[in-house]
Parts: C-alpha cells; sequence; structure tokens
C-alpha cells in the first residue's frame, strides 16, 4: 500500500521562503526609499547653496565684529544675496574657513557664489568710503593745512608737525630738501595740487603720502637732467616754479616769465618777485606799497639776492614744465597789462620797463 505524501513536513519550509521574500521585498523599498531620501536631501542642499538670481545692483551688508557664522548668513539672507541662512552656516563650518571671516562692510552682488563672498570676507575686502578733496595750484602749506582742517580731514597742528618732521623715506627727492632754518615748511612746493580721493579716516601722514606721490608721478626723471643744464638742483627748480606759478595766470607766458628769472639768476639780478612779498605778508594783496618791498625777511627777493630759502607755494604742471624748458630770450622785466588778460608786457632794458608800466596804467 502507498504511503501518503507528508505535506505538513514541507510547510515550515515554504513560510520561511515567502517570510524571506517579504523581508526582501520590504529591504528593497527601504533601500529605494533611504536612496530617494539622502537624494532628495542632496539635491535639496545642492539647490539651497546655488546663487540667487543675478541682478544688476550692489549691496552693501555690514558684518559686526563678533558674528557668528549663522548671523552672517542670515545678513546675507535678508539682502537677498543667499538663499538660506542655515544651509550656507552648515557649508561654512563644512569647508572650515569659519576663523578667517573678517568683520567689516562688504559690497556683493546678487549672483555671486558663496565662495566668492567668503573669499571676499577671508581676505577683507571691505567697502572703502573716499573722501574727496581738491587742492588748486599755488596755494602754500598753510593755506593747504587750514582747507584740509576745515574739511575735517586734518588736525592742523598734526598735518604741520608730518609736513615738516614726518619721515617719508619712500621718496628720495624729500631726502634732498635742503635743511634750512629760514625754511617756512619743509615740504612746501612738493605737496602737488591735485583733485584725492583718500579712505575715509586716512591719517595726516597718509595724506601728505598721497600728494607727494602724485609729485613723484608727475616729474618726469628727464626733467631731472634737463635742470642739471641750468644749474638747478631740483629742490631750486621747485623753488622757481613755484615763483612762476604765483607770477603767472596765462599757462602761454609761463615759459617766457621762467626765462625771464633764469636771465636775472645768470647775471646775478634780484629776482624782485610780487609774489614772495605776497608769501611774506601771508595774504594777497591788490597793490604792493614800496614799505612791503623793503620788509626784511629772507624771502624778500628784491633785498635778497637769488632764489628764497624755498618754494613759496604748490606749483603746478604748467609752472614746473615752464622752468624745465624756459623759453630763451633777452628779457628781464615784464608787467602786467592790466587789460583784462591776465597778460604781460616784456621788456630787455628798465627803459622800455617803464614805457611799459605807463602803458599798463593808461589800461
Amino acid at each position: 500500500m502507498l504511503e501518503k505524501p507528508d505535506f505538513k513536513a514541507e510547510r515550515p519550509k515554504e513560510q520561511r521562503r515567502r517570510r524571506g521574500g517579504r523581508l526582501f521585498r520590504w529591504l528593497v523599498l527601504f533601500f529605494f526609499v533611504l536612496v530617494l531620501a539622502v537624494g532628495g536631501t542632496a539635491f535639496y542642499v545642492y539647490q539651497q547653496l546655488q546663487p540667487v538670481p543675478s541682478e544688476e545692483v550692489t549691496k552693501n551688508v555690514v558684518i559686526p565684529t563678533g558674528s557668528s557664522v549663522l548671523q552672517i548668513g542670515r545678513l546675507l539672507e535678508e539682502q537677498g544675496l543667499i538663499r538660506n541662512a542655515e544651509m550656507f552656516s552648515y557649508y561654512v563650518r563644512y569647508t572650515g574657513v569659519a576663523p578667517k571671516l573678517k568683520a567689516g562692510e562688504y559690497a556683493f552682488t546678487p549672483g555671486q557664489t558663496h565662495d566668492e563672498m567668503l573669499q571676499a570676507m577671508i581676505e577683507g575686502k571691505t567697502v572703502v568710503r573716499a573722501q574727496r578733496f581738491t587742492i588748486p595750484e599755488g596755494w602754500n602749506v598753510e593755506q593747504i593745512a587750514d582747507h584740509l582742517a576745515s574739511e575735517g580731514l586734518v588736525d592742523k597742528k598734526v598735518f604741520l608737525d608730518e609736513v615738516n618732521n614726518g619721515s617719508f623715506e619712500e621718496f628720495p627727492f624729500v631726502a634732498q630738501i635742503p635743511k634750512n632754518e629760514a625754511r617756512t615748511h619743509r615740504l612746501e612746493g612738493y605737496l602737488f595740487p591735485e583733485t584725492y580721493e583718500i579712505k575715509e579716516g586716512a591719517t595726516e601722514h597718509e595724506i601728505i603720502e598721497r600728494m607727494l606721490a602724485q609729485f613723484q608721478k608727475e616729474w618726469k626723471p628727464e626733467w631731472t637732467e634737463k635742470i642739471k643744464e641750468q644749474n638747478l638742483s631740483l629742490d631750486e627748480a621747485v623753488n622757481l616754479a613755484s615763483i612762476v606759478e604765483r607770477e603767472v595766470t596765462v599757462d602761454k607766458e609761463r615759459p617766457t616769465v621762467a626765462g625771464v628769472y633764469y636771465n636775472r639768476l645768470r647775471d646775478k639780478w634780484p629776482l624782485q618777485a610780487d609774489a614772495t612779498i605776497q608769501f611774506i605778508l601771508g595774504k594777497q594783496r591788490d597793490r604792493l606799497t614800496y614799505e612791503d618791498l623793503k620788509v626784511k625777511n629772507p624771502y624778500n627777493t628784491y633785498a635778497n639776492p637769488g632764489l628764497p630759502p624755498g618754494p613759496i607755494a604748490s606749483p603746478g604742471r604748467a609752472s614746473l614744465e615752464a622752468v624745465v624748458n624756459p623759453e630763451k630770450h633777452d628779457y628781464f622785466f615784464y608787467v602786467t597789462k592790466k587789460d583784462g588778460t591776465s597778460e604781460h608786457y616784456f621788456s630787455k632794458t628798465l627803459k622800455e620797463h617803464n614805457a611799459n608800466d605807463a602803458k599798463s596804467r593808461k589800461n
């Protein structure tokens, strides 16, 4: 008789197989969900770290000293420069640059990457607020100091102390300025007349440095050789140029007037420059008296031969070039025409000069 199959003996095995199949399917499903979750999170993080839409507008952000990375992120998010402050914070910590970030005011543009903004904060590329001032041709050190003080840019006393005692070793021409007790200010003539932009809070020393740097830029190296042909040092050339600056208004006449003074220096005549008397008096007068011309002072070129102890003002480009390239002629005198042109009559002899002076008075 045939034995019946033992179906009961097979059931546990089948049950185990079915349970194993269900577990596998759950593991696959879990792994799939996990992949989706991780991928979704990664995509979300990636998307949150992307630059915001680009705009052609600059936004200034002030990062206070002691700000946390999250606080910096919130400031950037408030300005619409990043998408998510928290993600920014995690990213900064991940890159390890947090300790390198510097406080200050920064100018950022929507569309910049996180790395670009972080690099700016690492390098401390803060907004530089500039202040502008203008020094006209022909101003002397006292006028410059008064103007800068009135603009709140310098303390006049500190400024003048820097002019006379400050160390400016990077400018070789400063070391060549003769030490002369009669000289009013050491750097007189070298604070180049120009319009300047300086950073807010610049010191007196830094402001003077800018003006000296401009002088160095304007003075062409070949000029040094040319003035040697005129038997002048750099300081003497600046000195003479300062007189030309104060004596002449019309640029085309500057080389002619420079030529007059070269002739007088060559023949050992006194320069007799009214501008030096005005410098002594400390203020501009429309008319000088004979008593003014007799004032006892080293800068009086009526009473003393040769150049004064130092420049009397800051000469501009035209006056410096006029001294470097003077007009060659036989004139020894000039007098203003007084006809509204600000030009002069030039003459070779005193007789001609007196005739021109009479003509001028009629004008």
